[in-house]
């Protein structure tokens, strides 16, 4: 997956945008205000944080040496995976999605986007 199907992915959710709080070189994806994905698009090594349930998290940890405990994030609820091809893409896209779904659900029902069909 290259950068650009990363950030096309992210924003494909509704309600999701790309902010830059910590500076130009990271995007910072989020839904009604909170962060479902964090990536430096333009690093050498790409690489995305995403928001996981704690047992899952573990799973895959244990699974893909890609996948490692949130960089600079709680790691018992994020995961950063190294976007290298060793974690095939469809999976790749189910944990963003995964993300985005577990942030959403926190929200007040108030801030929660309309659901797209599909």
């Amino acid at each position: 997956m290259s950068p650009a199907d990363l950030r096309r992915l992210c924003l494909s959710w509704p309600g999701s945008a790309e902010e830059f709080p910590f500076g130009p070189e990271t995007s910072v994806f989020k839904v009604g205000g909170k962060i479902f994905a964090i990536s430096a698009l333009d690093a050498d090594t790409l690489e995305i944080s995403l928001k996981c349930e704690p047992e899952l998290a573990e799973d895959l940890r244990a699974t893909h040496a890609a996948i490692r405990g949130g960089y600079h994030l709680n790691k018992r609820h994020w995961n950063t995976v190294t976007v290298d091809g060793s974690v095939p893409d469809p999976l790749l896209g189910q944990l963003i999605e995964d993300s985005y779904d577990l942030v959403v659900a926190g929200l007040p029902r108030s801030r929660r986007p309309a659901r797209r069909d599909g």
